[in-house]
């Protein structure tokens, strides 16, 4: 097998040619040769600086739950990897191909928010803007804009993951980075996502640079329990994982994430016997991926078995008509909420809600 020290050394004179070409691009809107505008009600951005596998959406579906309370919100993503192009409001006829996996499952999950995508991040805060007051939004929640610099952002949020701090990262290809670690500056709040419950090591809190302006928090995942894909089809309604550890089940994982890992760990509590059929990110699962998860669950001996996949995969094969009818009893997905660490949760919901309090351009929040 190559070396990957070697792939990466090869790689790197690339990243150098793209760390230039990004560079560029950043001076232009440091200048104001490129424009950032700035909108009349609080944009709440939570990006990365990576390609993914930092928890962008649990933590975009946090915020949702905290501000949706009292104000009406709206969520702006491009709706990665979705077959439509331009602004699209979800609505009943929206499924995971028209808007994206990510935001259908937040169009789901909340029904009281607005969601919308558009790849032109300006243009598709104007199209909300432009909705009839009933509807109009008081935050928008930009998914995944840390890159998007033509709109400037209220408060912006960095998240970097716990197991791969952007300041430790080099950039693509060589690593992971879609811009030089330096410009995580730009962000108001950063979240080390991921993170272990019982703490964080002081070592890893102190591998994140940050400007005397910038506030730090840890987060952590708590996993929900177990829910059917296909609830009409499934005779148990709601799974409990200690309930199939005490009953020796086995388990077949089915997940197209950028960083696996944690589920795969967390699975691993439950079952001595875990075998994870892992997919790129954002997979849209075909007639021969299915096939090839119909056989590795039927060579599965154990007469105690399920398919366990993540609530982003569970949108596309719940919209997906090419799921095998033998399937869908056995498909659960582990839905996953974001906790804060260190008792930060406080001073999180209370630097949120201090800035959408005090935004001075909002004047119905005032």
């Amino acid at each position: 097998m190559p070396d990957d020290s070697n792939i990466k050394k090869g790689l790197r004179p690339l990243s150098k040619l793209y760390g230039w070409g990004v560079s560029l691009r950043n001076k232009l809107f440091d200048k104001g040769t490129l424009k950032s505008e700035q909108f009349p009600v609080p944009v709440i951005s939570i990006g990365n600086l990576t390609v993914g596998g930092t928890g962008k959406t649990p933590h975009t579906e946090y915020l949702i739950r905290l501000l949706s309370k009292k104000y009406k919100v709206a969520v702006l993503s491009r709706g990665y990897k979705r077959k439509t192009a331009g602004f699209h409001l979800a609505n009943a006829q929206s499924t995971a191909q028209t808007i994206g996996d990510e935001p259908f499952q937040m169009f789901r999950k909340f029904p009281e928010v607005t969601v919308a995508v558009d790849g032109n991040r300006r243009r598709g805060i104007k199209r909300l803007l432009e909705l009839p007051a009933n509807q109009r939004p008081e935050i928008i929640l930009l998914d995944d804009a840390y890159q998007h610099r033509y709109v400037m952002p209220s408060l912006s949020i960095l998240l970097t993951s716990c197991q791969r701090l952007f300041s430790t990262d080099e950039l693509l290809p060589a690593g992971r980075l879609r811009e030089p670690a330096e410009n995580s500056h730009r962000a108001n709040i950063v979240i080390c996502t991921k993170c272990p419950a019982v703490g964080v090591p002081l070592a890893v809190a102190q591998q994140i640079p940050l400007t005397p302006q910038q506030q730090l928090y840890f987060s952590s995942y708590e996993y929900k329990g177990l829910l059917p894909v296909f609830p009409d089809s499934t005779p148990v309604k709601k799974e409990n994982l200690e309930h199939l550890q005490k009953e020796g089940y086995s388990l077949l994982m089915v997940a197209g994430l950028a960083q696996p890992e944690d589920m795969i760990a967390y699975l691993k509590e439950y079952t001595t016997d875990l075998q994870p059929l892992l997919f790129p990110d954002h997979r849209d699962f075909s007639k021969k991926d299915l096939a090839l998860i119909a056989a590795n669950y039927a060579t599965i001996k154990n007469e105690k078995k399920l398919i366990i996949t993540s609530e982003k995969d569970a949108v596309r094969l719940m919209d997906s008509p090419l799921v095998p009818e033998a399937l869908k009893s056995a498909l659960y997905y582990l839905p996953i909420r974001v906790a804060f660490c260190n008792n930060q949760e406080k001073l999180f919901i209370q630097q949120i809600e201090n800035h959408v309090t005090n935004f001075k351009g909002n004047r119905s929040l005032a």
